[in-house]
Order: C-alpha cells, then structure tokens, then sequence
C-alpha cells in the first residue's frame, strides 16, 4: 500500500498549494516537496512575489518535521527559486529564464538517458528514435 499526504492550501492571492508526499518514493521528502515547488513556478502557476506557506504551517499540513520544510526552502532558496525575508516569510523570486531553461534542461535529459537505455533494450537505432521524436514534436501538423 502506498502511503500519500496531500496538502491542498488554499492561499490568499487566489491560488492553491497541492503538494503529495509519498513514503514509498526512492525520494526524501524535503526533496519531493522542493521538486513540487519547483515544478508549480516552472510551469507558471506560481508566479513572482506569491508568498509560499511559512514553514511551520506547511509541517503541519504535510505532518512531516519543521526541520524537512525548512530543508526544502533552503533548498529552493539557494537554487534561486524564492527568497526568504526574516519576519515577512518565503515568496517566488523573479523569474530567472536562464534558470528556469537550465532546470528543463536536466529534466529533459534525465528523460533522454531512460529513452536511449529502453531504445537499445530494443533494438532501436539513432535514426528510428529521431523519426519517433520528429513525429512527437511536429505532432499532427
């Protein structure tokens, strides 16, 4: 059986925080936490300035450790990803397209290694998998 938390926030600014946790994830959960985060502003949906929950509530909500959020915000904080300000809380930082293209850029790659490890599972050539990835990527054009 997998074991989930979900933390659905409704913020003040008009948006919501949904964060899964998974106990059986190969990941620490400070790290599915900072992914999640990182994922919702690469995708635009946090956006500049929106403050993050503190620390202390996003524990609670997650009923995970003070010590593994502070972690992940640390985490986000040093990537560039939000800033925090003593007494005022954590918010997005600017959106720093070099930094956001680098982060899609490992994420692709990441993917690529997987294909190219099931192509030659496979059997597949170079020239098979750049027919495959044109027809993804003109898609029904």
């Amino acid at each position: 059986m997998t074991h989930q938390r979900i933390s659905h926030i409704e913020r003040k600014k008009g948006y919501t925080l949904d964060i899964i946790i998974s106990n059986q994830s190969d990941k620490p959960i400070y790290e599915q936490i900072c992914v999640q985060i990182k994922d919702m502003i690469i995708a635009g949906k946090l956006k500049e300035g929106d403050p993050l929950p503190s620390m202390r509530f996003l524990a609670k909500e997650l009923r995970v450790s003070v010590i593994t959020t502070k972690r992940a915000y640390e985490e986000l904080e040093r990537d560039g990803f939000i800033t925090t300000m003593t007494g005022r809380g954590s918010f997005v930082a600017g959106a720093n397209l070099d930094l956001i293209r680098e982060e899609n850029l490992k994420r692709i790659e990441k993917h690529m290694e997987e294909i190219a490890r099931l192509a030659s599972r496979c059997g597949l050539t170079l020239e098979d998998l750049t027919e495959m990835m044109t027809i993804f990527y003109k898609g029904d054009q």
